[in-house]
């Protein structure tokens, strides 16, 4: 199984969408570690956002900063989840393989 401080980012991920077509995606090679704390500060921005959202009833701009947050924060616990998921199934990949080769 790989260390946790090796894992990086794959950047398989998109974000925020325009016409059907991905605007963003996750970056390629940014540690694990590094990139959910930047989830976690996102996700607290958009909290704060939400509740700000709540009294301004003039505008939406709270809302939409908000959604675009929780957008970004998503693509990037989705692209760690598919690291350790994709770690995982290896491990069970190549488990499965060395037990295939022991019997024959």
């Amino acid at each position: 199984m790989t260390e946790q401080t090796e894992l990086k980012t794959i950047g398989l991920t998109p974000a925020i969408y325009c016409a059907d077509q991905a605007l963003f995606h996750v970056t390629r090679g940014v540690p694990l570690g590094d990139a959910l704390s930047m989830a976690s500060d996102f996700l607290f921005l958009a909290k704060t956002l939400t509740e700000d959202a709540t009294y301004a009833r003039d505008t939406d701009r709270h809302a939409w900063a908000a959604h675009y947050l929780t957008s970004m924060s998503k693509a990037l616990v989705d692209d760690a989840v598919k690291v350790l998921t994709r770690d995982r199934v290896c491990a069970q990949v190549s488990s499965k393989r060395a037990g295939a080769k022991a019997e024959a």
